[in-house]
């Protein structure tokens, strides 16, 4: 039985604009725990930023996070899915592209979910190291 992206994906992404502070995005995925938001211009996905951007791209550049925007650390070149694309092509591509993480877009190109290394693994190999550390709850 084939399996689709929307299967696992974590749907409802957590969305900000692109003028929106490094910092204000950090405190948002410490609050809502998750290492990657999307940036969006309206519907149109523009790029996908992760805690690591924050850190390599702001931090480790001395940049000031209350006033560098997230536009200036977001990945931009982006690998997409869609959600009724088969679970295998989602692996296939972060294999090829070497990301962790994938926005799930819809036929008009608006994201509508996330699909992270994570998720497939869990899925794909619960056992294993890293589909057991991804199902565990975190600690506060």
């Amino acid at each position: 039985m084939t399996q689709h992206v929307s299967d696992l994906m974590t749907s409802a992404p957590v969305t900000v604009e692109p003028q929106t502070s490094v910092a204000t995005v950090a405190r948002m995925m410490r609050d809502e725990d998750i290492g990657a938001v999307l940036v969006t211009e309206g519907e149109r996905l523009r790029g996908l930023v992760s805690d690591r951007d924050l850190v390599v791209r702001t931090v480790a550049e001395g940049g000031d996070p209350n006033r560098t925007t997230v536009a200036d650390a977001c990945s931009d070149d982006l690998v997409t899915v869609g959600p009724d694309d088969d679970v295998r092509r989602a692996v296939d591509l972060m294999r090829e592209h070497s990301v962790r993480r994938m926005p799930v877009v819809d036929e008009e190109q608006h994201p509508v979910g996330i699909v992270s290394l994570g998720d497939l693994a869990i899925e794909r190999d619960p056992e294993s190291a890293l589909g057991d550390i991804s199902s565990t709850k975190p600690n506060k």
